[in-house]
């Protein structure tokens, strides 16, 4: 849910006043504004603003980034693909329960992060940090539990099976109102499958991501396993789809632009995971300035 008012009440002061002021983010460690990619963190000149909802002040930047260096995330999570397909599940499992924990460890700074980019109360943050590392948790576990099946033959003397194999790199785009939750659902079940994933986050709401690379970092993940890249919405979405080396992608978000995807992944016929549509409840207090408020939300 956003709020937007130009003034704040009783009840929103005292949320405010839990921030400990927007600056307090860049304090810690886990506050990245760089994009990380084949294990390196990475600048660009050109850089997008990124503001707090609640007050509109400028929290940092992030790169602007497009088409080549989008290629380069692919090529470097390409690279790291066979290493990690060839791990047993339960040494990708052991890096997945690592990130867990250190997750659980960072709660605090990480529910500031959330709230100050996206706005929702740090009551919230928290809740949505531990609902996403309960996917990690979860198929952590599943991934050991990738069983094939044996089918009854209809021919004497042979014996038909399956098996299940890590297909390649995945490709996620996330939104904004969920900006950790929608991470670790859609990557938790990619890597512990022995894919490499790319995170393409919100453009609004970039740092919990980052932070999760930070965190997936100090986890032990390999170069090229988990790679977070921001900028150019279109640009890097295009890339992602036309790209024959991402074997599946996952977006959540309008239909539009959910429809364009599909029909770009038609060309390299990959997998894809679509959530699409819905609405969001807006509201406006007493004491906002309604003209402003219909500008920012609705570009009316």
């Amino acid at each position: 849910m956003q709020l937007w008012a130009t003034k704040a009440s009783k009840g929103r002061s005292s949320f405010h006043s839990q921030l400990r002021g927007y600056d307090a983010i860049k304090r810690l460690p886990l506050f990245q504004q760089g994009c990380y990619i084949n294990g390196v963190w990475e600048t660009a000149d050109a850089a997008i603003a990124v503001s707090n909802p609640f007050n509109g002040a400028t929290i940092g930047t992030v790169p602007r980034f497009g088409k080549e260096q989008t290629e380069k995330a692919i090529a470097a999570a390409k690279a790291a693909w066979p290493a990690w397909r060839d791990k047993t599940a339960k040494e990708r499992a052991t890096c997945l329960h690592a990130w867990h924990d250190l997750i659980a460890a960072n709660l605090d700074d990480l529910a500031l992060i959330l709230t100050t980019e996206q706005g929702k109360p740090l009551a919230e943050s928290r809740g949505e940090i531990l609902n996403g590392a309960s996917y990690i948790d979860w198929f952590a576990e599943e991934g050991r539990r990738a069983y094939g099946e044996v089918i009854p033959s209809p021919w004497p003397g042979k014996q038909p099976l399956t098996t299940r194999h890590s297909i390649g790199v995945a490709a996620a785009i996330t939104p904004w109102n969920f900006p950790f939750s929608m991470i670790t659902r859609k990557a938790a079940p990619a890597l512990a499958a022995g894919c490499p994933v790319i995170i393409k986050p919100a453009t609004a709401t970039p740092y919990s991501a980052l932070a999760l690379a930070a965190l997936a970092h100090r986890a032990g993940f390999p170069a090229g396993v988990f790679n977070v890249i921001t900028g150019d919405s279109g640009a890097i979405g295009n890339a992602f789809a036309a790209s024959p080396d991402i074997r599946a992608l996952s977006f959540t978000g309008s239909t539009d632009v959910g429809k364009q995807l599909m029909a770009m992944c038609a060309q390299t016929v990959k997998k894809l995971s679509l959530e699409l549509g819905g609405n969001a409840p807006f509201v406006v207090f007493d004491d906002a300035d309604i003209s402003h408020a219909a500008e920012a939300t609705l570009g009316c």
